[in-house]
């Protein structure tokens, strides 16, 4: 009995050991590795590209010095003409009445190139003004008898596809005619050489905002014109880039050749007289004002005093002084006195109590 109770006595200290080295194992731990914070990239701030030069048409920086004179294009707007292409790339454009109860444009083109532009068509005597207010080279289709009176009498430089000029133009195979005439930039100057037209620009600019300034006004999200009864355009600004997005007959105005949509940095609306001349439906319209206006930027509308003056329509405000446009491009509406031009502002289900997202008085 005492030897079974000395065995049973080693076996059970044995155990206990056992189970103390146990324990031991399962109690060893990996050493701790400090984790270091995460080195922290410092942040580089973009510094703004500064230009040697600034195009005069538009405000914006630019690597060239632009002595040459700009081109005044006039392009269709009829139905069988749109999309059309090119706009996109003008500086300035023009949007008025010709006869059939549609508009046209008159591009002017200066800082940036441009490939394919048209459909080219003709020209009437308050476009003839717009070019040569600029001290362009006028580029048209044709003419009316009192327009190329006008051209030749201050012997303006210009060229006509239709008489003499043809080499500078092209048909396309994708419209019948006469919606198929188009030209370029690099077309115009080859013709321009070719006619020894006088190339140093007397430069024509508008008055541009500084980086700081603060556009004040009454907020505007979309304006809607009507030219005639049935021909609608309209502006529907995006907060994103600040620009006034084009809509015609409805639908967005966008590019021919890329699908780009056309945009505006600046919208000017110029009520004018206008007056049908002849049985055709040619008309006078007063470009030279002064009228009634409105002045959209960056979401704001102000009322404004238009006028023709040193080249170009200008808005003015109440005591007279010039309206600076944001750099960028600018579209100059002239529509009939009697128009409704309605605007709306982000409250697009409501009036606003300045009376907006209503007719404006006339």
């Amino acid at each position: 009995m005492k030897r079974f109770g000395k065995w049973t006595s080693m076996l059970a200290l044995t155990a206990v050991l056992a189970a103390g080295c146990g324990n031991a194992t399962t109690e060893v731990q990996n050493p701790q590795v400090e984790e270091k914070p995460p080195v922290e990239e410092p942040i580089q701030e973009e510094v703004p590209v500064v230009y040697p030069f600034t195009a005069p048409l538009t405000g914006l920086g630019t690597e060239d010095h632009l002595q040459q004179r700009p081109v005044s294009i006039m392009v269709e707007n009829s139905p069988a003409a749109r999309p059309q292409s090119g706009l996109q790339y003008a500086d300035i454009v023009y949007e008025i009445l010709a006869e059939g109860e549609i508009t046209r444009f008159v591009a002017i083109y200066h800082s940036e190139d441009a490939e394919v532009i048209g459909p080219v068509r003709s020209i009437r005597p308050y476009f003839v003004e717009i070019g040569d207010g600029l001290d362009a080279v006028i580029v048209h289709a044709g003419w009316s008898q009192d327009a190329m009176n006008l051209l030749s009498a201050r012997k303006l430089n210009h060229l006509d596809a239709v008489y003499g000029d043809h080499e500078y133009y092209w048909r396309s195979d994708e419209r019948k005619a006469p919606h198929n005439l188009y030209t370029s930039l690099e077309k115009i100057a080859e013709g321009a050489e070719d006619r020894g037209f006088r190339e140093v620009w007397e430069p024509v600019m508008p008055v541009f905002t500084e980086a700081d300034d603060v556009i004040a006004g009454q907020a505007v999200a979309k304006v809607t014109m009507d030219y005639l009864q049935g021909y609608q355009v309209a502006y529907e600004y995006s907060d994103e880039d600040g620009l006034y997005y084009r809509i015609m007959a409805g639908e967005p105005h966008v590019d021919k050749e890329t699908e780009t949509p056309l945009s505006a940095m600046n919208v000017l609306i110029c009520r004018a007289a206008h007056t049908v001349t002849d049985s055709a439906g040619r008309r006078e319209v007063d470009i030279f004002g002064p009228g009634e206006g409105y002045l959209l930027q960056k979401g704001q509308m102000n009322e404004v005093t238009w006028e023709y003056r040193n080249g170009m329509i200008r808005a003015y405000d109440e005591s007279g002084q010039e309206m600076p446009l944001v750099p960028g491009k600018t579209w100059i509406q002239v529509v009939p006195q009697s128009s409704n031009v309605e605007f709306e502002s982000d409250l697009m289900d409501e009036p606003s109590p300045s009376g907006l997202n209503s007719e404006l008085p006339l």
